[in-house]
């Protein structure tokens, strides 16, 4: 889709596609064109000159390719016998599109690996209270803390901050998860701080590491990353009794432009949603502000996971729904939750496995996340979670 239509500007000898926000003049030719409709539509040997009033709208709207690139034309450009560049930009996308397409196909399906036996912690280092619990905790109402717990927080997501950092330069090809999971979890009780999913509702490892086709929630184990792969390393802590917790869509070795245009909307889209936030305004303006862009970029908001608030208490209200709802709600200045959006390339359902807490696409298309812990201020959102 474009933001704005096309104006059609024609002479004898001339012509020139140029933006015109808005306009509905009945003067005017407006068409919304993909390369494939342009090249239909004005054909492969057209005449020297056209008439305003012959030409019609084309069907196909204009969609970026997957390397994230809009073609058009610009500047104008004489109309000859023939349109060898369009030819040319139509098989460049198609070529593009076809080794993508290949590049994803080979890649071989996730499987669960062999994972190893949960890692100490220190006595000295404090738990949180559902630690040896084998229940789910209950959600809480939401938590409105005061100056020091405030400070509390923004403590322990500067840390999660600087741990996730640290995961991300980890991410090399043949490298286990099960091995990032290791050296997350030592610099964290280093910290003095303990790994917040460690032992909530009976997780086995100190971090969620999510692999490609992955949505969340993956379980460190034995198996290697390869060179073209993505994961989402998702980072908690608990320190001096507060949680925090950020998480990033990391890419292994080298991959192709329409992975790349995938992982830069996923993070856009996490911060239109911040962009939002402010005292007083509706709950239900992130999801509508981040499936909106979602959708212009023709990917999907995964709905089944959520956004909440986070303290003293790892989760409670508000749930921040990431899709188009019309959820009641609105924030309050002091306010502290998580913005946690989880995109996916096909429209697909989701699928958790056995263990409990992996949850893959159904169709294995990839999965992207991005996470920030921010603060409800007067004027907008402090993101907590930054280094």
């Amino acid at each position: 889709m474009l933001p704005y239509p096309l104006r059609l500007n024609l002479d004898a000898s001339l012509c020139c596609v140029s933006p015109l926000p808005g306009c509905r003049s009945s003067s005017h030719t407006w068409l919304y064109p993909s390369m494939a409709g342009l090249g239909a539509g004005l054909g492969a040997r057209p005449s020297a000159a056209f008439e305003v009033d012959r030409l019609r709208p084309l069907a196909a709207p204009l969609r970026p390719a997957r390397s994230g690139k809009l073609i058009l034309p610009k500047r104008r450009f004489t109309v000859s016998s023939r349109l060898a560049w369009v030819e040319d930009e139509l098989m460049e996308i198609r070529e593009s599109e076809e080794k993508s397409s290949v590049k994803s196909k080979k890649r071989p399906p996730l499987r669960r690996g062999k994972v190893s036996p949960q890692l100490p912690v220190p006595e000295h280092i404090t738990r949180p209270s559902y630690v040896g619990s084998k229940g789910l905790p209950e959600l809480c109402k939401g938590q409105l803390l005061d100056a020091q717990g405030i400070t509390g927080v923004r403590a322990a997501c500067k840390l999660a901050a600087r741990v996730l950092d640290f995961a991300g330069t980890l991410v090399k090809p043949s490298v286990t998860t099960n091995e990032i999971d290791k050296a997350v979890h030592n610099m964290i009780i280093e910290a003095g701080a303990y790994p917040s999913q460690l032992g909530y509702h009976g997780f086995p490892k100190s971090i969620c590491t999510s692999v490609n086709e992955c949505v969340c929630h993956g379980i460190p184990d034995s198996t290697q990353l390869q060179n073209g792969d993505i994961i989402n390393i998702d980072v908690n802590v608990f320190l001096n009794g507060y949680h925090g917790g950020t998480s990033k869509t990391f890419v292994c070795g080298q991959i192709d432009d329409s992975i790349k245009h995938f992982l830069k909307a996923a993070e856009e889209c996490l911060e239109k949603g911040i962009s939002v936030c402010r005292d007083g305004v509706n709950y239900r303006k992130i999801g509508k502000k981040i499936s909106k862009l979602a959708y212009f970029y023709g990917y999907h908001v995964v709905r089944r996971f959520v956004g909440h608030g986070i303290g003293t208490v790892y989760h409670s209200e508000p749930l921040i729904l990431h899709h188009a709802n019309e959820n009641s709600g609105r924030m309050v200045e002091g306010q502290i939750f998580t913005i946690e959006p989880i995109l996916t390339m096909e429209k697909t359902e989701c699928v958790t496995w056995e263990d409990g807490w992996t949850t893959v696409t159904a169709d294995g298309s990839w999965a992207a996340q991005f996470e920030h812990t921010i603060l409800v201020t007067r004027n907008g959102a402090e993101i907590l979670t930054t280094v």
